[in-house]
């Protein structure tokens, strides 16, 4: 499908942290269908800053049944985009956003009981978040435990939200804090979430581990690597394990060396791309069948261009299509046909792809 952005308007912004903000958009009625998302979903914004295009994804933080589109935005050092948005972004401002993406959620059913654990770092509770409200509000038999890890106190986003939540739903919901600047009387809680204090906490907190239905991590690469460990040595099924990642760690040397000749190899392959109902033959251009089709003037979705967001999805009709990372896939995307054009090169002529699928 075809990017298709929408200028929604800046209907207010909060300070959730002395470095992170939440931008509120309205939502005019006739784009309420569009907009629709499922929990753990994000949106993608568009600006001009500086007189250079600039695109973000950004997490919603609300549940699909609370009638809001909120994102949270974290400071980063050197962040265009988000020191953008908590220097000079205002109520009544307007941003292209695109309707919300992404695989990093669960189907929930009021009739299920289910167990979830999460862990999360820093902004990495924005999405989890919105998995956390969704489960408490449509399964009233679901258990939802969180591990949340900052530096301090002061850092944590959403810190009355997620209390409030735990005094709304007690018993359904628990709630640890970890904090790696600030002392308390429980030392588990003293200190990042590295892979010694997973394995503690999914140990003391959690009972029946193997029973739990869907593990969500969300956070810095090396929490996330650790968690994940954590869980793949207790043979946790590798389905019940999502992830979410908000960048890509950089390629070995010899992958990226591996794929600067498999670009070289495809340069001037023609590829078959649907979009929009329409199939036009492109020239690979050398770097990836993303910018190939752009380049060939195909409106071609794209955000991050890292293989984390999924926004350049398309499905592989034909061929054979090499991908070097697709942390924005699932296992069962990538074993249906799909790939990440971003990420993605063609391995001989006739290669066909639809965004559309």
């Amino acid at each position: 499908m075809a990017e298709h952005f929408y200028p929604l308007k800046v209907a207010e912004i909060v300070a959730e942290t002395d470095e992170a903000n939440s931008i509120r958009f309205e939502m005019p009625a006739e784009l309420r269908d569009a907009f629709r998302f499922r929990a753990g979903q994000h949106l993608t914004l568009r600006t001009d800053i500086g007189g250079e295009e600039v695109r973000r994804n950004y997490s919603l933080c609300v549940a699909p049944d609370d009638g809001q589109w909120l994102v949270t935005v974290k400071r980063v050092a050197g962040g265009v985009f988000s020191n953008w948005v908590g220097d000079a972004l205002k109520p009544g401002d307007t941003i292209d956003v695109m309707p919300p993406h992404g695989s990093f959620t669960t189907a929930f059913d009021p009739a299920s009981k289910r167990r979830y654990v999460a862990f999360a770092g820093g902004s990495g509770i924005t999405p989890v978040i919105s998995l956390i409200r969704t489960s408490l509000s449509c399964e009233p038999g679901s258990r939802f435990t969180l591990f949340y890890g900052n530096r301090e106190s002061n850092s944590v986003i959403f810190l009355e939200a997620l209390a409030a939540l735990k005094d709304r739903y007690m018993g359904r919901f628990e709630l640890y804090h970890f904090l790696s600047d600030e002392e308390g009387e429980v030392d588990l809680f003293n200190g990042m979430l590295d892979r010694a204090t997973c394995d503690a906490a999914i140990g003391a907190l959690v009972d029946e581990p193997d029973k739990v239905d869907a593990w969500f991590i969300c956070g810095p690469g090396p929490m996330m690597d650790a968690a994940e460990a954590a869980l793949t040595d207790r043979y946790v099924a590798h389905d019940r394990i999502h992830i979410e990642r908000f960048i890509a760690g950089k390629p070995s040397a010899a992958a990226a060396a591996r794929q600067a000749v498999l670009q070289q190899e495809a340069a001037g392959l023609s590829i078959s791309v649907t979009l929009d109902g329409r199939t036009r033959k492109v020239q690979f251009d050398g770097r990836n069948i993303l910018d190939s089709a752009r380049d060939a003037g195909l409106p071609a979705p794209f955000a991050c261009k890292a293989g984390v967001c999924a926004t350049c999805r398309a499905k592989v009709l034909r061929g054979k299509v090499d991908m070097a990372v697709h942390y924005g896939l699932s296992d069962e995307e990538v074993a249906a046909g799909y790939i990440l054009t971003c990420q993605s090169v063609p391995c001989g002529e006739g290669v066909a792809v639809d965004y559309d699928a």
